[in-house]
């Protein structure tokens, strides 16, 4: 079964079973939520025996622009926010600044949804990223 890793540098400090989830946040300066939705994708091509995990991200939302947050022409409104669909390639992780003086980040999964802390502890003025990664679950 897939699972998306949570930790530093290769160093697993949380595992999640999951094959999808959303990452909810509030802009540290324009105070406007975003949202994004990521799918883990296991690829395969057994005739050369490659293998490798990733994440792709499948939609994003925001509530508003401000800066660094301009809204893509392909955007449409609903629910009260902008949704888009992405044009990028999948990623192997995603790295997330975290600090203690901002609101943390939210994961969610199956509809329910808790800050990274829940998992993590805290954000520390001395850790100041996390990584997520795809990968098989235990």
């Amino acid at each position: 079964m897939l699972g998306l890793c949570l930790g530093l540098a290769g160093q697993v400090w949380a595992q999640l079973p999951l094959e999808s989830f959303s990452l909810q946040w509030q802009h540290s300066v324009e105070k406007i939520r975003w949202e994004e939705d990521y799918r883990l994708e296991d690829y395969r091509l057994e005739s050369q025996g490659l293998a490798a995990l990733w994440l792709r991200l499948v939609e994003a939302r925001v509530r508003g622009t401000g800066a660094g947050m301009e809204i893509p022409d392909d955007a449409w409104f609903a629910d009260g926010s902008w949704h888009y669909v992405p044009a990028l390639a999948p990623i192997p992780l995603l790295r997330l600044g975290r600090s203690p003086q901002v609101a943390d980040w939210q994961l969610c999964r199956d509809g329910e949804c808790h800050e990274l802390s829940h998992w993590l502890g805290p954000p520390q003025a001395e850790v100041t990223a996390v990584e997520l990664w795809p990968c098989r679950a235990n």
